[in-house]
């Protein structure tokens, strides 16, 4: 029997300064396209290119949605249930 729901989504999480980043946005169509790519990475965490860097961390990843003008440097949890975002650029 096939599911009724879509994909399950990872939770939307973010660092103290994306969250100040976040305070900063008033236009109406940059908090749409920050949602619509927040949407895009949550239901596929993986989307992202892997950031070179050390293994001491979590995997920093990155999503940039050229139609949208979006940028998201983001973590993702060991089950894959929660996305942190750590910066944002609209």
């Amino acid at each position: 029997m096939p599911t009724p729901h879509g994909p399950r989504r990872a939770r939307i999480a973010f660092s103290d300064s994306a969250t100040k980043q976040l305070d900063t946005i008033t236009s109406e169509a940059e908090l749409h396209a920050l949602d619509r790519a927040l949407v895009v990475v949550s239901v596929n965490p993986d989307i992202g290119e892997p950031i070179p860097g050390g293994t001491a961390g979590p995997q920093l990843r990155e999503y940039a949605d050229e139609v949208e003008h979006v940028r998201l440097l983001y973590w993702v949890s060991a089950l894959g249930t929660i996305v942190v975002v750590a910066f944002i650029e609209v």
